[in-house]
């Protein structure tokens, strides 16, 4: 199983990679093979606030439509708009193309609670 050591990982199998006061969001490898084929991705458009530990929308998949949760704070300003067409790259590379959105950063520490690989790896018994 991929775990990028440079992520951040949240109970809910979300990730996210710090850079200056931004952050990437997706969801980890574990998360999408339990998913199944992905078909569609509900995402929020950009100038939305979001709160972290909730939702900021909904993945669909053959077996299961769930929640996205925000693993930090404050303003997405970034869409991967390339998933309402092929929603599948979340399933093919959900630490690369298959990436959601970009979060400002409202309160960076926040991260320091996120699970590094590790913890996350304990957390999915892998």
């Amino acid at each position: 199983m991929n775990l990028p050591s440079e992520l951040k990982y949240t109970k809910d199998h979300e990730w996210v990679r710090i850079e200056g006061d931004r952050g990437t969001v997706g969801i980890t490898e574990y998360a999408q093979g339990e998913l199944g084929d992905i078909v569609f991705v509900e995402l929020p458009e950009k100038g939305r606030k979001v709160e972290a530990g909730k939702s900021f929308g909904t993945i669909e998949a053959v077996k299961a439509v769930s929640d996205l949760y925000a693993p930090v704070s404050g303003e997405i300003v970034g869409v991967n708009e390339a998933l309402k067409d092929t929603p599948e790259m979340i399933n093919k590379e959900p630490y690369g193309a298959g990436w959601m959105v970009t979060i400002r950063l409202a309160t960076p520490s926040e991260a320091s609670a996120l699970l590094d690989a590790g913890a996350y790896q304990k957390l999915i018994g892998k």
